[in-house]
């Protein structure tokens, strides 16, 4: 089974390109960001209807049943208890 989605490292890799490239963001289309905004609230959603149904689920488990890494799960996981939806 291969690795998933990872999450953590798609941000650090926008990140460091918007960082280090004012070129690219003179190029990038604007509604980049609003679509990566808007699919990581998508996994967000998904990671808390499934902790909802499986509340003792381990984070390999939630990368394994959502098709995310297991660094993409930490992250998510991590995400959401710190802002108190989990």
């Amino acid at each position: 089974m291969d690795e998933g989605v990872d999450p953590t490292h798609m941000c650090q890799s926008l990140v460091q390109k918007v960082a280090q490239s004012k070129q690219l963001l003179a190029v990038a289309d604007p509604g980049i960001l609003e679509l990566f905004e808007n699919w990581l609230e998508e996994l967000e959603d998904e990671t808390m209807d499934y902790m909802e149904k499986h509340p003792e689920a381990e984070s390999s488990t939630v990368a394994d049943d959502l098709g995310l890494s297991q660094s993409g799960a930490d992250f998510l996981l991590a995400k959401l208890r710190r802002g108190g939806q989990l």
